[in-house]
């Protein structure tokens, strides 16, 4: 059996020090959407309580499914500090939240572990409230380990919604994507593009033999694929993007015509005030 602890020791930690596993779930806030968008470690640093002042390593996790618990590094602790009125950075995703006070740690992520960030699956075991533990008696299984660049697997055509970030990490990585690839260049489509910061919707169509593969790689590249009031919010700021959301609508034939497909995408501009509420122009 495959377990965290061999297989991070095998790649340079030392468990004779202090090291507690860290499993992050919160019933409110999208940990994947902080981890994404590189904003994890700000969470991870502000607690309401001293849990990692008496250990020298963390090895953090954020729960998934059932029991299970992704990796997403290991960090030295380089000391505390407690603030009666903290207030979250300002360009923090959740900034809005209020916050008790908090102490607030200084931590080191070790970069001996990138290139298992993000693909190591663990069995979290029973114990899932426990979501501090101490590693000197406890282990944990490896369930998988993914292709580096994977995404997830491709869930159906209606049944997803994925970040700008994965979306160019899909692309990116076709190989460990590969169905993705396979499912998106098989149709063509009308997609929607939301912001999640201000609701806003962009409906678009694909075409050509690509289809909504080939469209969608002109985001992943520019961020605004080329569409006027995408352009606009990226030029007021660069990293806008990191809000954009894309999802399928319908899928149609790629026999079709592009007036075809651009018919049934009109359609979908009037059924949802894309036009007149959202970010299409035309």
């Amino acid at each position: 059996m495959l377990t965290i602890k061999s297989l991070l020791a095998s790649a340079g930690m030392d468990f004779s020090s202090r090291v507690k596993f860290v499993r992050h779930k919160h019933n409110q806030l999208d940990l994947q959407r902080l981890y994404l968008n590189d904003q994890l470690d700000i969470y991870q640093a502000s607690q309401s309580a001293p849990v990692f002042s008496d250990c020298d390593q963390l090895v953090s996790f954020i729960g998934t499914e059932g029991n299970q618990a992704q990796f997403v590094g290991v960090y030295q602790v380089k000391g505390v500090e407690y603030h009666e009125n903290y207030r979250w950075p300002e360009n923090y995703l959740y900034a809005e939240q209020e916050k008790p006070s908090s102490y607030i740690y200084s931590l080191q992520k070790d970069p001996r572990f990138a290139a298992l960030e993000g693909r190591l699956l663990i069995d979290w075991g029973k114990a899932a409230l426990a979501w501090h533990q101490w590693a000197h008696d406890k282990d944990k299984e490896v369930v998988a380990v993914l292709p580096a660049g994977y995404v997830s697997e491709f869930p159906g055509y209606l049944d997803f919604v994925i970040t700008s970030h994965e979306l160019r990490k899909i692309i990116a990585n076709p190989a460990a994507n590969n169905r993705w690839h396979q499912m998106l260049a098989a149709v063509a489509g009308v997609y929607l593009i939301v912001d999640a910061s201000t609701g806003k919707q962009y409906v678009g169509s694909a075409y050509g033999q690509e289809g909504i593969l080939g469209r969608w790689k002109t985001y992943a590249t520019t961020g605004h694929g080329d569409n006027v009031q995408l352009i606009e919010l990226l030029q007021t700021d660069p990293k806008h993007a990191s809000h954009f959301r894309f999802s399928i609508l319908r899928t149609l034939s790629r026999g079709m015509t592009k007036g075809e497909v651009i018919a049934v995408e009109n359609l979908y501009k009037t059924k949802l005030g894309s036009r007149a509420f959202g970010l299409n122009s035309n």
